[in-house]
């Protein structure tokens, strides 16, 4: 999928816990979980929109666009 989830990094760099940052923006562990290995199908925009304000940081800290490379054979 071209869209990676770098929450995993920025938790790191601001120093947070998932628990922490899921009891703050009213997330399941579970979930934010999910999210965060990037095998999420959609993110609300309230969701992302608390994670910004939780991590203090922009949609783009969280979120970045890889080209897919269509050479790259993941079923091998």
């Amino acid at each position: 999928m071209p869209i990676i989830v770098n929450l995993d990094l920025l938790l790191a760099k601001k120093k947070k816990r998932s628990k922490e940052i899921a009891d703050a923006i009213g997330l399941t562990e579970q979930n934010l979980s999910i999210l965060k290995t990037g095998k999420a199908k959609a993110v609300r925009f309230t969701t992302l929109e608390a994670l910004c304000e939780a991590l203090e940081c922009q949609p783009g800290d969280l979120l970045m666009y890889q080209k897919d490379d269509p050479s790259v054979n993941l079923q091998q």
